[in-house]
């Protein structure tokens, strides 16, 4: 997004994106405060119907404002110094409740913050509060019974999508413009799509997930699915929150750094465009949109395959995924049945035979393309059961839980995904793009999507 030519009253910087947000305040067109006490007047103005910000800290807020303040006149400069932001209820806040949703967990009060919350702070954000989550982190809604229901600022009647989905409502409301969220199966990019804003799924592990746990039990081993990430209003942010976030923890950081490749040259981007499945529908207006995708990368000199010897069987992937997410999803839960340390040892071979025929592909691929569902954001679901839950697509009723797939694809391999706008429905509602990338090369899926956007901007 580019700079204003003239200061705009806080109000205003509000509809900018983080960086844009983050310059004003570095040139003084307005106080750190000023901009956290208009960001707090908009979610108490019009949150009612969203439901997107359901644990406010608007005291510590202005505090953490005016420090941010101190440090601007000093000269400090830091990559969020002053930026107010929201993160996901899940990550923890020190004396703060984090729930998962959960009724058990309702007097759960964190005793410390999350790792990336810390460095979040200590980059210069403003943590206004957390946004909501649907129980368990398990829907693409955001209901549960503590907080209730989040809507779309779209369409109320809607969801803005789950589990990140607090997170991409007030996003898309023009709360804030940058919020940390967390996908183990499309929790970022399905609301990022869904409200029509930008989410990326990182590689897996690139950032350290401590202090984003089950409510009470504290840091468990490392989860071979899930991860977090960040959702944002343009491309240029997700990059710049992956620069404050991305890194090993201790005691790993005390022998080794994070040095992430650059993006490829994406002037003339070899790119796979997968927009069809046998068994699963997609829309016609999501085909369609995916269709200007590659016709505006080919008009720009990308290449844009429809098929490739080299791409695995995304069948027996998706297997794979499916093994591996409802062990995750299941565990603890009462009645539950339980895999063998075989089983899931099997599981564990099976992905790392993946993840090498992903790393052959990417040698002579750059990114690939899909959607990131199959549907855009449907009416509200109440109440859930995956078992039977339905959408409509193209006038006809489709089985919701299948649609999986799609973000199945990156997150089984480990890979990093990056969901971007590219398009409206014949109902006006945001269709998004999901743009898969090499293991750790994390940048490259964000430069494609920046120069998609200048493709279609004419820029280049």
């Amino acid at each position: 997004m580019s700079l204003p030519s003239a200061p705009l009253n806080p109000t205003e910087l509000l509809a900018l994106d983080a960086r844009a947000q983050v310059a004003a305040l570095a040139r003084g067109d307005c106080s750190a405060l000023a901009l956290c006490e208009a960001a707090i007047a908009r979610i108490e103005a019009q949150d009612g119907p969203i439901n997107a910000v359901v644990v406010r800290d608007f005291e510590h807020a202005r505090a953490q404002a005016r420090t941010a303040d101190e440090a601007l006149a000093r000269g400090e400069r830091r990559p969020l110094l002053g930026l107010p932001m929201t993160v996901k209820e899940s990550f923890n806040l020190a004396g703060l409740p984090t729930t998962w949703g959960f009724e058990f967990a309702r007097r759960f009060r964190a005793e410390r913050d999350a790792l990336a919350v810390s460095r979040l702070k200590a980059a210069g954000a403003v943590i206004l509060g957390k946004t909501n989550v649907p129980v368990a982190l398990g829907d693409w809604q955001s209901f549960n019974p503590i907080y209730g229901r989040t809507a779309n600022p779209l369409d109320l009647n809607r969801t803005p999508g789950g589990s990140s989905g607090g997170g991409a409502a007030a996003l898309a409301a023009r709360f804030v413009a940058l919020e940390l969220g967390s996908d183990i199966g499309g929790s970022i990019r399905v609301p990022a799509h869904f409200c029509g804003v930008y989410g990326h799924k990182p590689s897996l592990g690139l950032l350290p997930a401590r202090g984003h746990d089950f409510p009470g039990l504290g840091s468990g081993a490392p989860n071979e699915l899930a991860v977090i990430g960040p959702l944002a209003r343009s491309v240029d942010d997700l990059e710049l929150a992956l620069s404050v976030l991305a890194g090993p923890e201790a005691p790993q950081s005390k022998a080794y750094g994070l040095q992430l490749p650059p993006a490829r040259n994406l002037a003339q981007a070899r790119c796979l465009l997968l927009d069809q499945h046998p068994e699963l529908p997609v829309s016609h207006d999501t085909r369609l949109a995916l269709q200007a995708v590659a016709e505006t990368l080919q008009a720009g000199g990308c290449t844009v395959l429809r098929s490739s010897e080299l791409l695995p069987d995304l069948k027996t992937a998706h297997q794979i995924y499916a093994g591996l997410l409802n062990t995750y999803m299941t565990r603890g839960q009462p009645g539950a049945t339980a895999i063998s340390a075989h089983e899931w040892l099997t599981l564990l071979d099976r992905r790392a035979g993946l993840q090498l025929q992903w790393q052959a592909l990417f040698e002579q691929i750059d990114v690939v393309l899909t959607p990131v569902l199959g549907c855009t954001a449907y009416p509200h679901i109440a109440p859930m059961d995956w078992a039977t839950a339905t959408v409509q697509i193209d006038g006809q009723a489709q089985p919701l839980g299948p649609q999986v797939f799609w973000p199945g694809i990156a997150t089984v391999a480990g890979l990093p995904a990056t969901s971007a706008p590219v398009g409206r429905d014949r109902d006006g509602l945001p269709i998004g793009l999901q743009v898969i990338g090499p293991m750790f090369e994390d940048l490259t899926p964000l430069a494609l999507v920046r120069r998609l956007e200048a493709l279609r901007a004419g820029a280049c």
